[in-house]
């Protein structure tokens, strides 16, 4: 397993700037946060690409910037948005075959009234196919208000969908939603393909590692029990720290409890 640190740590800093801060120092691990459509045309990849192989990093997963559109885009009752929003994920899929990376992740949709927990598992499915044409794998993320935010809706989904769905594990927003993410590891098993790491502690839910109470060693030992074969990112807020070097630091001393 490797742990690297997501780009969205620096936000707002620019996409391209976080990207190569992270590899002037070190780190060889990263999932791209995009923040904006322009960062969609292919003279920005090109720009992504250069800098993912001037400094040998490795990009694990892309997070689209639609994140907030995607009730209204994917998940509502107007077939033309639907298609659009398709199209959309089409192109994240290509880019992520460009970068490299083999998982777009998706906060989706929000409850609604035009949409039950099954037609919103339907959708995801066909965002997934359009994804998949590209080599790429759709990730439903556990983000707390959203559909897929409490546990009872990431073991239906994984129930009704089966072998067609695969899911982000956020540690911090498991927290929110006020389950345990190991309980999250036991139902989920090896149908989590990614990590998003980061500490917390009675008062604060969103900490750099190492700075509170979680046990990552245990936990990742436990994520390898049940078939977890991926690699994890560190994502946190940017208010989780003050200067960029807190960031790398906790990174560090994070390698070395865990190997």
């Amino acid at each position: 397993m490797k742990i690297g640190i997501s780009t969205s740590c620096l936000y707002p800093m620019y996409t391209e700037e976080s990207f190569e801060m992270l590899g002037k120092n070190g780190i060889q691990l990263t999932e791209i946060f995009f923040n904006a459509n322009c960062e969609l045309q292919p003279q920005f990849i090109k720009q992504l690409c250069e800098i993912k192989n001037e400094y040998g990093i490795t990009v694990s997963s892309i997070h689209p910037t639609m994140s907030l559109a995607e009730s209204f885009m994917l998940f509502s009752n107007y077939d033309r948005r639907f298609y659009e929003g398709l199209e959309i994920y089409k192109r994240y899929g290509e880019i992520a075959a460009e970068l490299g990376a083999k998982y777009v992740i998706m906060h989706g949709g929000k409850p609604n009234g035009t949409m039950d927990n099954y037609g919103y598992f339907d959708r995801f499915a066909a965002v997934s196919e359009v994804v998949k044409q590209n080599g790429a794998t759709l990730l439903q993320e556990n983000v707390v208000k959203f559909r897929a935010g409490d546990i009872e809706a990431l073991r239906n989904m994984s129930d009704y969908l089966g072998d067609s769905v695969n899911f982000c594990l956020d540690v911090k927003q498991s927290i929110r939603g006020g389950y345990s993410p190991f309980d999250v590891l036991h139902i989920l098993k090896d149908k989590i393909k990614h990590l998003h790491l980061s500490d917390s502690n009675e008062n604060y839910d969103c900490m750099l590692p190492l700075e509170g109470d979680f046990n990552f060693k245990h936990f990742l030992d436990i994520a390898k029990q049940c078939g977890y074969t991926g690699d994890a990112v560190i994502e946190v807020y940017r208010n989780a720290f003050g200067e960029p070097q807190e960031l790398f630091a906790s990174h560090k001393k994070l390698l070395k409890q865990i190997f």
